[in-house]
C-alpha cells in the first residue's frame, strides 16, 4: 500500500511518501488552510508543487492534518486532493490529531502543541475526547512563541526590562515603543512577529537571568492556565510537540513536576512519529 501523509500549517505542508517497499521521500509545499483557502486554490498549488515522475495515481490512503481542518472543512480538502489522488481513500484531520497520534499512537493520554501558537488536549488513543480553546494570541496562547515574545516586547515597551537587557535589545534592533506596538497592530502576523524573538531569548539566557524568567512565566501560565484545566490532569504523563517544546525543553522538564505531572515525551514535528502510526 502506498500511503501519503501531509502535516500542514498555514505556510508550509510538511508531506512524505511512503512507497509498497517501504521508500521514503519527504517533500514540502506551501501550506494549506481550508478556513482560507477555496479548494480550487489548493488544487491549483499543488498541481505546480508535487515532484514529477511520481506515479500520484497509486497512491492508496492519504492522511492530510492541517491547521483550519475542521469538521466543516474536510469537503474543501477532499474536493481539493481527489483529483491530483483519484484511487486513494483520503482522511483528513486537525493538526491536535496527528500531535496526539504522534505522541501517543494508540494509547490515552494528554497531548499538546507549544509553537507559534498553543494547542492541547485528552486523548482516548482513537480521538480527542477533550480540549480546552486555547482562545488564540490575543486573549491566550500561553506559553507558545507569540506569547513568550509578548511578554518580552511589553516588558521592552513598558521599561520593565532590566537596565542591561533593554540596552542590549536597543543595540540589536533599534527599535522604538512606539515602532513596536504600530508593528503589532497594523501589520498581519502579529503572532508571528512577536514568536519570530523566541529564538534570541534562547540564545541570550546564558547572559542574564531574566531571559529564563520570561520563558518560565509563560510555561507557569500554559499550566496555569490550560493545562490544570483537564480533569485529573496530574495523572498525565506530559507529551507535547512543537518548536517552542523542542527548543525550551530543558525548562519545560523543570516546570512539569512543579504541577504534578510526570515529563513524557518532547518532539520538535510530529512526522516521525505519524510515520510510525500509520505504518504499524
Amino acid at each position: 500500500m502506498m500511503v501519503l501523509i501531509a502535516d500542514s500549517g498555514s505556510t508550509k505542508t510538511d508531506w512524505c511518501l511512503i512507497e509498497n517497499d517501504g521508500k521514503e521521500m519527504l517533500f514540502s509545499t506551501e501550506g494549506y488552510n481550508p478556513c482560507y483557502m477555496s479548494s480550487g486554490d489548493i488544487e491549483a498549488s499543488l498541481r505546480n508543487s508535487l515532484p514529477e515522475g511520481v506515479g500520484w495515481n497509486k497512491v492508496d490512503k492519504i492522511h492530510f492534518y492541517g491547521a483550519g481542518c475542521y469538521e466543516d472543512k474536510f469537503p474543501v480538502m477532499i474536493q481539493a486532493l481527489q483529483p491530483l489522488f483519484k484511487n486513494a481513500k483520503i482522511e483528513v484531520a486537525m493538526d491536535l490529531l496527528a500531535s496526539a497520534r504522534a505522541l501517543l499512537g494508540d494509547s490515552p493520554g494528554f497531548a499538546a502543541i507549544l509553537g507559534t501558537g498553543t494547542n492541547s488536549c485528552l486523548y482516548d488513543g482513537k480521538k480527542i475526547t477533550m480540549n480546552i480553546d486555547s482562545m488564540g494570541f490575543i486573549m491566550g496562547d500561553e506559553g507558545s512563541g507569540g506569547y513568550i515574545g509578548k511578554r518580552f516586547l511589553g516588558d521592552y515597551i513598558r521599561g520593565y526590562m532590566p537596565a542591561e537587557v533593554k540596552e542590549k535589545f536597543w543595540n540589536d534592533y533599534r527599535l522604538t515603543p512606539d515602532e513596536l506596538i504600530d508593528r503589532i497592530y497594523t501589520k498581519p502576523m502579529a503572532n508571528r512577529f512577536c514568536a519570530g524573538f523566541c529564538k534570541y531569548i534562547r540564545e541570550n539566557m546564558p547572559n542574564h537571568e531574566y531571559y529564563k524568567r520570561i520563558a518560565e512565566d509563560a510555561f507557569r501560565d500554559f499550566f496555569r492556565n490550560i493545562v490544570c484545566g483537564y480533569p485529573g490532569y496530574d495523572k498525565y504523563l506530559f507529551n507535547c510537540v512543537g518548536s517552542i517544546a523542542y527548543y525550551f525543553s530543558d525548562i519545560i522538564e523543570k516546570i512539569v513536576p512543579e504541577f504534578g505531572m510526570t515529563m513524557g515525551t518532547i518532539l520538535s514535528c510530529p512526522m516521525d512519529g505519524l510515520k510510525k502510526y500509520h505504518t504499524k
